[in-house]
């Protein structure tokens, strides 16, 4: 009697054993070989990149400021109103991974940088004086990630506090 149950009880023990190893065999690691550049976390559930701020792709590896980063050839409208002549704007780091610095913008209304950050395919300029004359700058644009322009809508305020609002395309 006593060596059925031992029987029994071995056969317990290998079946558990066998069973958590094929189980855990079964689960795989969805990490192991990803590597989540800047920050970024693994998911473990489908092994895709979670990135921190500032960064996008597969592997977190690109900068989202990357793409905002050259010489644009700037067209802006005021709206209800003219054409602008058309112009070039510098685009350039600023100094935070989110930051860029635009030189030129509004045809070189403001004589320093205007300063926006970027979020994916947005750059937003808060309001703000650059050339501390009381002339004020806000607005935002959208990168069009299938051609590459990029749409603007903004605001100059001027000391007296009369804006006039503009559009514009650049690319």
């Amino acid at each position: 009697m006593k060596s059925i149950r031992r029987i029994a009880l071995t056969a317990a023990v290998v079946l558990s054993a066998f069973g958590a190893t094929t189980y855990t065999s079964c689960n795989t690691d969805e990490c192991k070989d990803v590597v989540c550049a800047n920050g970024g976390t693994c998911n473990s559930t489908d092994g895709s990149c979670s990135c921190a701020t500032g960064y996008e792709g597969a592997t977190c590896a690109t900068e989202q400021r990357a793409k905002f980063i050259k010489s644009w050839s700037a067209t802006d409208t005021e709206v209800g109103g003219s054409m602008l002549p058309s112009y070039s704007s510098i685009v350039v780091s600023g100094t935070s991974v989110t930051e860029v610095r635009i030189a030129g913008f509004s045809d070189d209304y403001f004589t320093n940088n205007v300063v926006a950050t970027v979020s994916g395919n947005t750059i937003t300029i808060a309001n703000q004086t650059p050339d501390n004359d009381g002339y004020k700058v806000s607005g935002s644009g959208t990168l069009n990630s299938t051609d590459g322009k990029l749409t603007w809508s903004y605001t100059i305020t001027n000391p007296l506090n009369v804006a006039k609002t503009y559009s514009g395309t650049w690319q």
